[in-house]
């Protein structure tokens, strides 16, 4: 047995089934170690797809994602896939092939220090330099991406290390994940006691209650407390979508009843979730008004863009149970934020023949409401974000903190491979999907039942959404009229598509696509000048939204909550 060998039984250990990657010449030795394996490995087009597959396996299941690529350009394509789990705290172990030790330094064919240049997008790196580091490197990786707040780890595995003799080492035992301490009883009870003297708090939500497996106990506390409840990007889903007290999302794209809410608040209780400037606006603006309880895991997090009155560290879901306990007296607060969010509820009536994509994808909710849904980073990826009505926040795949345009695609295809029995969706831009259209090759050759919606506008939309708005309309490098036939692109790799392009042939064209056999791609053609709102112009607080008129009631588009 050499280091290769070992390295494929002790993933099997880890509980690793599917890995997804592209072979070369540093890693050919563990490539070679697979042939026969029991283990599943997924041959993408590009080494970025291969990331992107294992962060979306990460998401839709909470299990790591595990990536393969030689040194060199292999390496350094994953790149941008470890920033995207990096920043979004998902679960992967990257393994790349590295130059023997004895050429490392040397400037030798497809050298580079990934290990090095990773350092900033990581959790931490490994570089064993002798087969025998191979159990304690493995072992901790594992548990590092798994543990506390959750992210990638890269192991750069020379070419000598995988081929050394390895029938001495030990048999791979996985590491035990680190318990996460619960928060400081003092600061419990102060939390407890702003909360009940609280007149209109908001509960304020993020990705951390999923990467904590705390929606059950997130979705208690609100029913418990009766609080009304904002949700970001990466909360959505945390409670569903149809709760009465879900008020939406948050922020630069929020909804008019969640972010008049936030700046009309008394409290926010912040449950893992970051003050990301996409969801604060003008942070100095942010919820003036408003004392903070901030619950999170990472300490890094708390106070770091706004300060809180109780910082509550530790364990969510504990945290959550003993904020339970609290019973403000908040009904007319209550009442009003309800009465806000039917007032200003989306419209999906907007006049026209042409196909309106927040109408589109809200009827896809509904057509298939249990979908896993991962989405490219663009106008599209907001539409979904404020139109689909999701129930669970590992059915939300969405490149959040970095915008990594690209992810769609692969990530859907890891979402099918670690939800074989679920329905997965790929929404995506027509800019975005070029990015990594190759992996339109990896659908057709493992013919994964992944449906795409491709929604183009023959513009980059929302870079031209912005120089429309704030820069008077000096349209700089965002025409894209001159796209392929998307239809014929994707018959071209072996997967079903077909086209819409009216308003009044949605209904037909999504019910063809959901009932097609393997892969299937709908091609949507919308209007260039389609926009996203609301929108929250940059530097100013999110009270001071901008509307569609088109889609507007008569009511005061500037208008507050009352106090």
């Amino acid at each position: 047995m050499n280091g290769s060998q070992w390295l494929v039984h002790a993933l099997a250990a880890e509980g690793v089934d599917t890995l997804f990657g592209y072979p070369g010449g540093a890693i050919m030795p563990f490539y070679d170690a697979l042939y026969g394996s029991d283990l599943k490995h997924i041959l993408v087009r590009h080494e970025q797809g291969a990331a992107f597959a294992a962060n979306g396996y990460a998401r839709a299941s909470g299990r790591v994602g595990v990536c393969v690529a030689t040194s060199g350009p292999g390496a350094t394509n994953l790149v941008t896939g470890i920033a995207d789990a990096m920043l979004d705290s998902v679960p992967m172990v990257v393994i790349t092939g590295q130059v023997p030790t004895t050429l490392m330094g040397t400037d030798a064919f497809q050298e580079v220090d990934v290990f090095g240049m990773t350092l900033p997008v990581v959790k931490h790196s490994f570089l064993p330099r002798r087969v025998d580091e191979l159990p304690s490197v493995l072992a901790e990786a594992f548990r590092l991406a798994r543990s506390g707040r959750p992210g990638p780890v890269l192991i750069d595995l020379p070419k000598n290390v995988q081929t050394a003799d390895a029938a001495h080492l030990p048999m791979h035992r996985p590491l035990p994940i680190d318990a996460p301490h619960s928060a400081c009883p003092v600061a419990l009870l102060a939390a407890v006691e702003l909360l009940s003297n609280a007149r209109r708090p908001v509960v304020y939500g993020g990705g951390g209650i999923a990467l904590g497996d705390a929606v059950a106990e997130f979705r208690s506390f609100v029913g418990a407390t009766q609080i009304p409840t904002v949700l970001t990007l990466r909360g959505i889903g945390a409670l569903a979508d149809d709760h009465p007290l879900n008020l939406g999302m948050l922020g630069m794209h929020g909804t008019r009843a969640a972010n008049q809410a936030v700046q009309q608040a008394d409290l926010l209780v912040v449950v893992g979730a970051r003050f990301d400037d996409r969801a604060t606006g003008k942070v100095a603006e942010f919820a003036p008004g408003a004392k903070v309880i901030h619950l999170d895991l990472d300490a890094a997090e708390i106070g770091k863009l706004r300060a809180a009155d109780v910082a509550l560290r530790g364990e969510l879901r504990t945290s959550l149970d003993a904020l339970a306990t609290a019973m403000p007296e908040c009904s007319a607060w209550r009442a009003t934020c309800v009465e806000n969010k039917r007032r200003h509820a989306a419209r999906y009536d907007a006049p026209g023949e042409s196909v309106f994509a927040p109408a589109l994808l809200r009827r896809m909710s509904q057509l298939a409401p249990s979908a896993v849904v991962a989405c490219d980073v663009g106008q599209h990826q907001m539409w979904v974000a404020q139109h689909w009505a999701f129930n669970d926040p590992r059915r939300h795949l969405t490149s959040g903190a970095l915008g990594a345009m690209g992810f769609g695609l692969p990530a859907a295809i890891g979402a099918q491979l670690s939800c074989a029995d679920a329905q997965v969706v790929c929404v995506s831009g027509d800019g975005s999907f070029l990015m990594n259209v190759q992996e339109l090759a990896t659908l057709g050759r493992y013919q994964l039942p992944v449906k795409i919606v491709l929604i183009d506008n023959q513009r980059l939309g929302m870079v031209r959404q912005w120089q429309q708005l704030f820069f008077e309309q000096r349209y700089s490098e965002t025409d894209l009229s001159d796209n392929p036939d998307f239809v014929a692109l994707a018959v071209a790799f072996g997967v079903q598509a077909m086209h819409v392009d009216r308003a009044d042939r949605v209904e037909d064209a999504i019910a063809q696509l959901l009932a097609a056999p393997g892969p299937a791609l709908l091609h949507v053609a919308i209007d260039a000048e389609a926009n996203v709102w609301p929108l929250v112009p940059p530097n100013r607080n999110n009270a001071q939204m901008l509307f569609d008129p088109r889609l507007m009631d008569c009511e005061d588009a500037n208008a507050t909550l009352p106090t």
